[in-house]
Formats: C-alpha cells, sequence, structure tokens
C-alpha cells in the first residue's frame, strides 16, 4: 500500500530500467529510462513533480504515470482514470533485476518476467482539514513549493 507513489526503478546497477507497462490489460508502452512514477493526486507534489509530472488537486480521480529520465524523448508523463487497474512487468530482455518502492520505503526487488499490479483503493483515506480541500492544497504548494510566487 502506498499513499503518494509506487516507483519502479534499477536501484542496483545503472543501467536502464524496461519495463512493460499496461493499462487495464492493454499494452501501454515500453519504459526505458531511471524508473516509473506511479502515483497518487497526494503524491503528485513529491517525486512525481520532480521527475516533470503534473501537479494535481487531490480532488481529482487519477493515477499519474511519470518517466523518470525516459530514454525516449517522446515520453510524456500522463493521468489515468482512476478506475484503472496498472500492470508493470520487467521486461524479459532486461539487463538485471530492479525494484519497487511504496512511499520511498519497503523496497523489494523484482526480477525479469515480475509484475507490479497498482489500483487505487476502494477506501479511500479521509483527510481533516483547516478550511477547504482547495484553500489547503494551494496554501501548501506556495507555501512550501513556492508555486508561481
Amino acid at each position: 500500500m502506498a499513499l503518494n507513489e509506487v516507483i519502479v526503478d534499477n536501484a542496483k546497477t545503472s543501467s536502464l530500467t524496461n519495463l512493460d507497462c499496461y493499462c487495464d490489460g492493454v499494452f501501454t508502452t515500453k519504459c526505458q529510462g531511471d524508473g516509473l512514477i506511479v502515483a497518487t493526486p497526494t503524491g503528485s507534489t513529491a517525486y512525481s513533480l520532480s521527475a516533470g509530472g503534473s501537479m494535481v488537486h487531490p480532488q481529482v480521480p487519477g493515477i499519474l504515470f511519470t518517466p523518470v529520465c525516459p530514454h525516449s524523448l517522446s515520453f510524456r508523463p500522463i493521468v489515468f482514470p482512476d478506475t484503472s487497474k496498472i500492470s508493470i512487468r520487467v521486461s524479459r530482455d532486461a539487463r538485471g533485476d530492479h525494484s519497487v518502492a511504496f512511499d520511498g520505503k519497503s523496497r523489494i526487488t523484482l526480477h525479469k518476467g515480475d509484475t507490479v499490479h497498482i489500483s487505487v483503493s476502494s477506501w479511500p483515506i479521509p483527510a481533516i482539514c483547516r478550511v477547504s480541500e482547495t484553500d489547503d492544497w494551494f496554501t501548501g504548494v506556495r507555501g512550501l513549493l513556492h508555486w508561481n510566487l
């Protein structure tokens, strides 16, 4: 389980990741680069933003799909509907083992052919707001990230 993001990368070596990515069972893309971030709107202002992903308001139901230093210039971040089932498989022709981390912790080694399945939980985590979700979010991105100041 992750609140912010799931990261699949090649943590042990400097070689490219080689990942086969699927959305709802449909092949989407092959990811070659430093890794792939699958984030929630809550996690959109963390590692995903640093890797070039968009900030997404927490009331927007979506799954962010952000490549980390992709080998292809045409591979850009996208947002899937929150009903999507994302699968990331370490390609059979990958150069070595990869790993997956959940919110930057709990790193697990992945071998060739291993697949990580990602979906939004049916039970969202309730949040306490000081004013409103929108006011709190913009106060946070302006104050902490100095967004558009």
